[in-house]
């Protein structure tokens, strides 16, 4: 056996428990067109406003949500990407996202 210079670290106890830095999520573009569309599947007939495609971080959509919730008197949520509002106000939410300077479109029927 030669030295041990050439071999590579396996294990090393000099620098403690390293913890992984967190970083925020990144932001997906898209195609930079928001959605804005009604589901009822899974909701026993009640139909949602549901708003897709928005550019921002979970904190953001969080903020824009709770702006969108006080603006048409209902409750919400954010899931993953998506804002999920009570009701149908696709028509006012559009209003709204364009005043926002969004590319807003009408998703479904």
């Amino acid at each position: 056996m030669g030295s041990f210079d050439d071999l590579d670290i396996v294990f090393s106890s000099d620098k403690g428990r390293i913890k992984p830095e967190k970083q925020k999520p990144a932001v997906s573009k898209g195609d930079g067109i928001v959605r804005v569309g009604r589901e009822t599947k899974g909701r026993k007939g009640k139909g949602m406003t549901v708003v897709t495609g928005i550019p921002l971080h979970p904190e953001g959509l969080k903020d824009l949500a709770k702006t969108l919730k006080q603006k048409c008197g209902t409750g919400g949520t954010v899931k993953g990407r998506t804002i999920e509002i009570q009701g149908d106000h696709r028509d006012l939410f559009m209003a709204e996202l364009q005043q926002l300077g969004y590319t807003v479109k009408r998703a479904g029927g």
